[in-house]
């Protein structure tokens, strides 16, 4: 061999060597485990990266520490990118794979909808499994074709629909007022109903729906309530601690506390930083509030505390505080939920690489994080065969009057679609049992024929009385058709903000089955 070409030779293997690519290389490229975990840098999102950040990192040290998450000489290697709750994180998915020339093993988030549906479609064709304890919508429970490698670690909307519906059958109902504010960028309120909308429609109940805007000045709350008093008599509503109790207050001024009216809230993510979920402000309102609060019950994720859980949560407080954030409390739904998908991946990894298969084997790692039950750093964690996890919830209502005291007083367990009460739980609607006024949607769809259709007196007298009554109608509509023109351009332009309000989301293919958004 010409000596040029050994220099040559012995040039190249040195590089490869350098780059990982001998043996020994390709073996550790094979056990590490490649995350990107996108996440908005924004800390006004409560699923920040400096709140969710110390909790991954948690969960990647336990399981090297304790040895028994992974098998010997696998490691996890976290990358971290702004999802800006937007396009960004389809941006960095795609740079990670075109700029570095390698696609990540796993996906953590995105949260947000818009910003989840396309890094979800990517990973179905990238055969990357995606976890996230977002994406919540019922559009992204079709995990048949584009979001077939997502699994969602948090219990969806519709898993909170499913818990309202065993509470609607507890207590014999088959009618809703659906309240909401859809005013942020990420609609949680929107989604959220739209989750109960859904489970809901399968059940045929009768639903009316409002939304409104709690950051608009023209916002009148007497109003919203005055809405309230055309729908249904069980109003499940959701919006900000503070507008939640100004629709109250406005409900007790109007009478509609009187046990005549169901008022339920949704209180979202399990954390007070979307408000203050209690009656109490120390203002002038206060003792109105209490009384208006007795007819409240508010719906929140189920609490289950174990040892190791106030261990995570000092270390996670410890960290986020040194970032400078200071808040009631640091451990929500996201950030319990993002250490468990660390827990669910490193589980479903183990089980594919003992039947022969690899990190790259994406679908069969998806495949083995459904229809199984694992313990989390709360308590148990149990997904269910299409890749979403079961909501436990529980039911907060107002236990003591005078006092004022608010404790939970039912809890539904989602694996079983069980729902119980607790003992000697008093309502406060008439006689324990609300009243449903079921005239009132049959009184303007009753199309019954007549089985009479005699042609007498004063049938007579009413094609007479009708034929003037045309005649003045067709006058006032000659006199008023530009009003109505008018009006008619008007809705058509209100409907058209609507639409455009929605097309991003039939974009992103987030199917919303909620029509009367």
């Amino acid at each position: 061999m010409p000596p040029w070409l050994l220099g040559s030779l012995c040039c190249v293997l040195a590089a490869r060597a350098a780059l990982g690519g001998g043996p020994a290389g390709e073996e550790e490229e094979e056990k590490l485990i490649r995350v990107l975990v996108l996440l908005p840098q924004d800390d006004a999102y409560l699923f920040s990266l400096g709140r969710v950040r110390p909790a991954i990192e948690y969960a990647v040290r336990n399981l090297r520490e304790s040895g028994a998450g992974l098998l010997p000489g696998y490691a996890f290697q976290l990358t971290y990118e702004d999802s800006a709750c937007g396009n960004r994180a389809l941006f960095s998915l795609v740079d990670m794979v075109a700029l570095q020339r390698r696609r990540p093993d796993l996906l953590l988030g995105p949260v947000c909808e818009y910003a989840a549906a396309p890094v979800a479609r990517l990973a179905a064709h990238w055969d990357v499994p995606m976890l996230s304890a977002g994406a919540l919508a019922a559009g992204f429970g079709a995990k048949g074709g584009e979001y077939s490698h997502l699994t969602r670690v948090a219990p969806a909307y519709a898993k909170m629909g499913e818990m309202l519906l065993a509470l609607f059958r507890h207590h014999q109902w088959n009618r809703a007022t659906l309240l909401y504010s859809d005013s942020n960028p990420e609609r949680s309120c929107y989604f959220a109903m739209e989750g109960v909308h859904v489970v809901f429609q399968e059940e045929a109940f009768h639903m009316a729906v409002h939304s409104f805007d709690e950051t608009s000045r023209h916002l009148d709350i007497d109003d919203v309530v005055r809405a309230l008093q055309t729908g249904e008599r069980v109003v499940i509503m959701c919006a900000s601690g503070d507008t939640i109790r100004n629709i109250m207050l406005a409900a007790h001024r109007q009478g509609m506390t009187n046990g005549d009216y169901a008022f339920f809230n949704i209180e979202l993510f399990n954390s007070s930083s979307y408000g203050n979920g209690s009656w109490r402000r120390g203002d002038k309102h206060d003792l109105e509030a209490k009384k208006a609060y007795s007819y409240l019950q508010t719906v929140t994720l189920l609490r289950t505390v174990k040892p190791e859980f106030e261990k995570f949560s000092l270390e996670v407080k410890s960290s986020v505080q040194k970032q400078g954030l200071h808040e009631d409390d640091y451990v929500n739904m996201f950030v319990e939920g993002f250490h468990d998908a660390i827990l669910l991946y490193a589980l479903a990894l183990q089980e594919v690489l003992k039947i022969g298969f690899s990190k790259k084997d994406g679908e069969k790692i998806v495949q083995q994080t459904r229809n199984r039950t694992y313990e989390g750093i709360a308590g148990q964690v149990s997904i269910d065969a299409n890749g979403d996890r079961y909501g436990d919830f529980s039911v907060i209502g107002m236990t003591d009057p005078e006092a004022g005291t608010q404790e939970v007083i039912g809890d539904y367990f989602g694996k079983e679609g069980r729902f119980e009460i607790r003992p000697n739980v008093k309502y406060p609607w008439s006689h324990g049992r609300l009243r449903l006024d079921e005239s009132r949607v049959s009184e303007h769809t009753n199309n019954t024929p007549c089985k009479s259709c005699g042609l007498g007196e004063s049938a007579v007298t009413g094609i007479v009385v009708g034929a003037l009554l045309g005649a003045g109608l067709l006058m006032a509509f000659y006199f008023f058709r530009k009003k109505y023109r008018i009006t008619i351009e008007r809705r058509t332009q209100q409907e058209d903000c609507n639409m455009g309000k929605h097309r991003q989301l039939r974009e992103d293919s987030i199917r919303s089955h909620f029509s009367a958004a």
